[in-house]
C-alpha cells in the first residue's frame, strides 16, 4: 500500500522535477563540462591466505551427524577422545570442562613465553618440581622427568591418524573456539601447524641445567633458555627422551592435518 507520506514524497519529486526541466530551457546552452575522471572502487580486502587447509575429506559433513554446539561438546568431545587414548588415561588427564577452549588457549599460548596454567586441559602433574642444590646455585634435577612419565606413556600409544580424525571431525568447534579468543578472521589449523613446529624447534640441551628461583618458582638461569616460548621450557622440563617422544607424536600429527611434513 502507499501512504499518504510517500504520496507526498512522489509529488515532491515530480514538481523539483519539472521545475529543474523548465530552468533548463530557460538557461542558453551551458558549455559542456569536461567529465571528471572516474576511479575504480577499492577492492575490498582480500581474505588471510590459508597456509594449511585441512583435508578436503574432512571437511564433508554432508553425511554425518550434526555437531553439538561449542558450550554442549565436552560429552562428544571426551567421548571421541577416549575412543582413540585408553578410557581411563583419558578420565585421569583430561579436565572435562570446556575441553575445546581449553586445547585452543593452550596450543595458542604454547609459543609465548608464558603459559595461562588454569587454562589447561590437563590435570596437575602428580608430585612436585625437583631441583639440585639452593636457592642461588641449582640444577634441573633429573629425577623431575620421571612425573611426566605416566602422561608420556599413553601419548606414545597415541594413533595419530585416528586423534587427527577426531580434530578434523570437530574442526569447526575448533575454528569457532579460536575465533572467541580473540582471531575473527584467524585460522586455527594454521596456528596449531605453526606451534608444533615451534614445538619440534625445541633444543636438546646437555649437561646440567642451571636454575635460578627469584620468587617462588624456579626459572632457567640463562636469559636465553628463559626467554624461549612456553612450550619448548615445558619439553626442556621433561627430559630429552620424554621430549623425544612427543616430537614423534607431533611429527606424526602435522603430517595428518596437512599431508606434509615438517620443512627441516
Amino acid at each position: 500500500m502507499i501512504n499518504k507520506p510517500m504520496i507526498g514524497v512522489a509529488v515532491a519529486v515530480v514538481i523539483i522535477a519539472g521545475g529543474a526541466w523548465y530552468y533548463a530551457r530557460s538557461r542558453p546552452p551551458a558549455v559542456p563540462a569536461v567529465p571528471a575522471e572516474v576511479k575504480a572502487p577499492a577492492e575490498a580486502p582480500a581474505e588471510p591466505a590459508l597456509a594449511h587447509p585441512i583435508p578436503a575429506a574432512a571437511g564433508d559433513t554432508a553425511s554425518k551427524p550434526p555437531l553439538p554446539p561449542l558450550n554442549d561438546s565436552d560429552a562428544a568431545i571426551a567421548d571421541a577422545l577416549a575412543h582413540v587414548a585408553d578410557a581411563a588415561a583419558v578420565s585421569n588427564y583430561l579436565l572435562t570442562d570446556n575441553i575445546v577452549r581449553r586445547i585452543v588457549a593452550t596450543i595458542d599460548n604454547l609459543p609465548r613465553q608464558k603459559a595461562a596454567i588454569e587454562k589447561r586441559p590437563t590435570t596437575p602433574l602428580a608430585g612436585s618440581f625437583l631441583a639440585n642444590g639452593d636457592e642461588l646455585h641449582a640444577t634441573l634435577d633429573a629425577r623431575n622427568f620421571a612425573r611426566y612419565e605416566p602422561l608420556v606413556a599413553v601419548v606414545r600409544k597415541l594413533d595419530m591418524q585416528q586423534l587427527a580424525a577426531v580434530y578434523l571431525r570437530y574442526y569447526p568447534l575448533f575454528q569457532q573456539a579460536y575465533q572467541d579468543l580473540g582471531y575473527p578472521n584467524g585460522y586455527f589449523n594454521d596456528r596449531l601447524v605453526q606451534v608444533i613446529d615451534v614445538l619440534l624447534a625445541t633444543p636438546e640441551l646437555r649437561g646440567p641445567i642451571e636454575l635460578t628461583r627469584p620468587n617462588v618458582m624456579y626459572t632457567f638461569a640463562d636469559p636465553a633458555i628463559e626467554a624461549r616460548p612456553a612450550g619448548q621450557k615445558l619439553l626442556i622440563r621433561m627430559g630429552p627422551q620424554n621430549a623425544a617422544a612427543i616430537k614423534t607424536k607431533l611429527t606424526e600429527l602435522r603430517t595428518a592435518i596437512t599431508a606434509a611434513a615438517p620443512k627441516p
